[in-house]
């Protein structure tokens, strides 16, 4: 007899049901074991191995030849969900498809990252959409939607979020605590995140490495708090790579292991990435953690629930009826025009004085470090096309009349003997791309051995010296190949580009003695020649001190080509593999050194000088002295070709800057610095003058706006204006609407997105454009009284082509919930709820919930809590601290109190006590509290 079909595959039952009865047959010990990354197959059941994670930013990443799309900022730099959205779907379907071939690519997809842009010195710039919570969330749900394809029962694949919460640094990026005021959390962090689930396409999300009010984001009550209340859904949520280890071992948050994984586990995370394929490990913390009484059975089911869930909505269990079982689509005819499209559309015209769009008979000349440059960044697939604005130019205007100078200095290497380093010839060694066959982890993928290392000889090798700034320097053989080192410490010329997790492919200068130690960034040892070929040393005593001999500079083959064209387009920006990446930030906001050299050559040879960025996030440029300034992100396989179309105006710019472009780095806040209302950050809070606003973005076409009509409907606000082309080319156009309460009772924005449309006109005509929006999208979080509030009042509503671009505006009077005084008689004050602050930080209040204040770096700060009800009168004060150091008290600008200090020294952080003192108030006041010391206040109650 066949044996009945178990009820978990069952594809008749609701997916609820099913997961019930895989887990009943499951053993404690198969299910801790599904708690890692790599869930082994249970053979007994029939169930398949299973892998969380398979990065898919741009592009399927890591696992070899993919369709590779513009960034992820430059996605955001189009305004264009349905654009992102057919990108979405055409990322998944080759992840079908490439599973179909290859078992190790993922469906559980990590991406998009929804981190916002807060501050454009961060270093993962390049994978956020934008600095505003409304775009970012747009841009981010119009993804999910087409990773997740459009059955309503199976994905295609299965998005989770990056970065949960609040992270934009990489220095210290594991140790380091993101001080979020709740307003900032709710109006700000979160509002991304938020908006995004409950549009419904998102199966999870993974914590950040950092730390948010002094506590683990791995360890984040949120998780639990806000993120599972916005969806019916099971959402997995992984831990980031070592993140887990890391409680104990960096973060040092707890003493052991067991009790890390469990609080993780209990806080909300369901699979744990670390230690790359080996799980033993992780399974072994858990069941450490069981017998430890630290975790129950009931914990584990709850992770292993959710993970199945997804596993079910992935067809898994369901061949005959996942409608994309058989996704076969890659790298087909319609991706590739959709990688061109989504190039074009990422580009951003910044400032055009007339030189663009350029004549058909122009003789350009290309210069710049990026000219003839495809660039991939860490979370790229490997290009199975490739144009360079170079190769575009040449396309679109003919060899004959596009002349070309990279701008890179041509060097020799002396050595102490008299010898020059030199190259030998590897011509009959097959190309080894970085990581064409894939890698589950591409921070394994080893250097070439393959081939000889360096040695001297009498005229050694001319070597192309690129300085990408602060010293950090590449070089380049004349066969293409950058000089790297390998496992076994040779320098070879062996990477067709700069890559990997750690930089083999970067050098420093440095002066010594009469010359200089070619150092190599990645060991942090010198080179020195040995007998059997050029290697780093073990240290400086045996480095060879290389004399540098110039054959040519840099500006002066740009001044070169310059002179002789009519038209100059330098191509500057970064390699998103160096000075500003993952692991490091930038430092600064300036073109490195080398770039700004090779722009002044070229403009000084001739005033008809186009700067072109294409970068991973924004610099601070003169552009005052340029005719015509393009930005556009590290485009994808296509970026070249979509380049040259808008230079040659084949296309109108349309893409509009998703983060404001500061002037200078002192307009940027200190990067840890996470108030961006106190901080006055982003175009929400900026009060300077930017180089170029958020939302900026030029055409070659014009338009018009009029008719503007707004009315307040069932709990919606109704926009409708008319927008016309009034120039000569059909062109797209990007509407955006802002807000700006006129009256507020506390900060708010200067303006703030509510909606955008991008569209298209042909010359001469209109289009109505119209957008509802809900009232609760103009409420502010009122840390009063701990939710959200639409205040009464008088609110602009502003239209146009860019956050500072306004052509329209009209003020809507609206009603709302007046504010009250803080109901502090009866309910006391939670410390982390003030107004404003000045030298605090906010902490953990206990490890597993609840936030207290702190000075900073044990100083002295000041907390104001506005408008406090103190009723009828209260005479006694009581302070919940921790710690050591005294409280004082004031009331609006009166005298402070006698200063409050705990009697005796508490045990930890964490061991509150209660400090009890006089304190006399009735009626309405502002509560001012200064902090000394490092004592921690989490709540203030009043009495009598």
């Amino acid at each position: 007899m066949t044996a009945p079909t178990p009820p978990f595959r069952d594809p008749r039952l609701p997916f609820a049901k099913r997961v019930d009865d895989l887990m009943s047959r499951l053993t404690l010990d198969e299910k801790t074991a599904f708690l890692h990354q790599f869930a082994p197959a249970v053979e007994r059941l029939g169930i398949a191995a299973f892998r969380t994670g398979q990065e898919a930013l741009h592009g399927v990443a890591w696992m070899g030849p993919a369709t590779v799309f513009p960034q992820a900022v430059g996605l955001g730099a189009t305004w264009n969900q349905d654009l992102v959205r057919r990108v979405g779907e055409a990322v998944s379907r080759e992840a079908r498809a490439m599973r179909a071939r290859d078992e190790r690519v993922g469906l559980n997809v990590w991406s998009p990252t929804v981190n916002l842009l807060r501050h454009p010195l961060w270093g993962r710039n390049e994978e956020g959409y934008s600095e505003d919570p409304k775009l970012t969330s747009a841009i981010a749900t119009a993804y999910t939607r087409g990773l997740r394809g459009d059955d309503p029962v199976y994905w295609r694949t299965a998005p989770v979020l990056k970065h949960w919460l609040a992270h934009n640094n990489e220095t210290a990026r594991d140790t380091s605590s993101s001080s979020v005021r709740p307003r900032v959390l709710h109006e700000y962090d979160l509002r991304a995140f938020r908006e995004t689930v409950e549009a419904g396409a998102v199966a999870g999300v993974m914590p950040a490495y950092n730390l948010v009010n002094g506590r683990p984001n791995h360890l984040s009550p949120h998780l639990g708090l806000h993120l599972r209340t916005w969806t019916e859904e099971d959402l997995l949520v992984c831990s980031d790579a070592g993140a887990p280890s890391n409680l104990v071992d960096s973060e040092h948050y707890f003493d052991t292991h067991e009790e890390a994984t469990a609080a993780a586990l209990r806080a909300g995370v369901d699979s744990f990435t670390d230690h790359g394929t080996d799980s033993s490990k992780i399974v072994a913390r858990v069941r450490g953690a069981l017998e430890q009484g630290l975790l129950t059975e009931a914990d584990v089911d709850a992770a292993v629930r959710r993970q199945l869930s997804v596993r079910f909505r992935l067809g898994e269990f369901d061949p005959e009826h996942d409608p994309y079982a058989k996704e076969r689509d890659f790298d087909t005819p319609e991706h590739r025009a959709l990688a061109r499209e989504a190039a074009e559309q990422a580009v951003v015209l910044l400032k055009n004085d007339g030189v663009l769009p350029l004549d058909p008979g122009t003789r350009v000349a290309v210069v710049g470090l990026l000219a003839d440059e495809c660039k991939l960044d860490w979370y790229s697939g490997t290009l199975i096309h490739r144009s360079t604005p170079l190769e575009g130019l040449y396309e679109r205007f003919g060899a004959d009349r596009v002349s070309f100078a990279e701008g890179v200095d041509r060097v020799r290497l002396r050595t102490a003997d008299g010898t020059f380093l030199h190259v030998l010839p590897s011509d009959d060694v097959p190309d080894g791309a970085r990581a064409a066959e894939g890698a589950l982890d591409p921070a394994l993928l080893a250097g070439r051995t393959d081939l000889p290392p360096l040695t001297t000889d009498a005229t050694g090798t001319e070597l192309a010296l690129i300085d990408w700034g602060e010293g950090v320097l590449t070089l380049r053989a004349p066969d293409g190949r950058y000089l790297s080192v390998a496992e076994d410490g040779y320098v070879r010329a062996s990477a067709d580009q700069p890559g990997g997790w750690v930089v083999q492919e970067t050098f420093r200068l440095e002066p010594h003695e009469n010359g200089h130690l070619l150092r190599h960034t990645g060991t942090g040892r010198p080179v020195q020649v040995a007998a059997d070929g050029v290697k780093v040393a073990a240290d400086d005593a045996d480095a060879e001190v290389f004399g540098l001999t110039v054959a040519e500079r840099g500006e002066d083959a740009v001044r070169r080509v310059a002179s002789a064209a009519d038209v100059v387009v330098v191509i500057a920006g970064n390699d998103p593999h160096i000075n500003g990446r993952e692991t490091e930030d930038r430092t600064t906001l300036r073109l490195p050194g080398q770039q700004e050299r090779l722009l002044r050559a070229a403009r000084a040879a001739n005033p008809a000088t186009v700067l072109a960025l294409v970068s991973a996030y924004p610099y601070a440029v003169d552009a005052g002295t340029l005719p015509a300034v393009l930005w556009t992100a590290h485009g994808g396989q296509a970026a070249g070709t979509a380049l040259a179309r808008v230079l040659a105006g084949d296309v109108s710019p349309a893409g509009r800057l998703p983060q404001t472009w500061y002037a200078d780095d002192a307009d940027l806040p200190d990067l840890l610095d996470y108030d961006v209302i106190g901080g006055r950050q982003t175009y929400l809070y900026f009060e300077g003058t930017p180089l170029f606003p958020f939302g900026h973005g030029l055409s070659y076409a014009s338009f018009g706006y009029a008719d503007l009509a707004a009315e307040v409907g069932d709990g919606t606000v109704s926009v409708s204006f008319t927008v016309t082309n009034t120039g000569e080319v059909a062109a797209d156009e990007v509407a955006q609407l802002y807000v700006r309460a006129e009256a507020p009772s506390v900060p708010r924005p200067r303006r703030e997105l509510l909606a955008h449309r991008r569209f298209t006109l042909a010359p001469g005509t209109s289009t109505r454009v119209a957008f509802d929006v809900p009232l609760s999208a103009l409420a502010f979080w009122d840390v009063a009284h701990g939710r959200w509030r639409l205040e009464p009042g008088p609110y602009a509503l502003l239209v146009g082509a860019s956050s500072e671009d306004v052509r329209l505006s009209t003020t809507l009077t609206l009603d709302g919930e007046p504010a009250a005084p803080r109901p502090v008689g009866e309910h006391g004050l939670e410390a982390a709820d003030f107004d404003e602050q000045s030298g605090t930080e906010i902490v953990d209040r206990t490890k597993t919930a609840g936030d207290a204040v702190t000075p900073a770096a044990g100083g002295t700060g000041e907390l104001l809590y506005r408008a406090c009800d103190f009723d009828t009168g209260v005479t006694r004060t009581t302070l919940s601290v921790a710690g050591t150091g005294t409280v004082e008290m004031a009331l609006d600008g009166g005298a402070w109190t006698p200063a409050l200090s705990p009697s005796a020294l508490s045990a930890g952080p964490y061991d509150y006590t209660e400090l009890d003192g006089a304190f006399t108030a009735g009626g309405v006041h502002d509560l001012r509290i200064r902090l000394r010391g490092s004592l921690r206040l989490a709540h203030v109650g009043f009495s009598g």
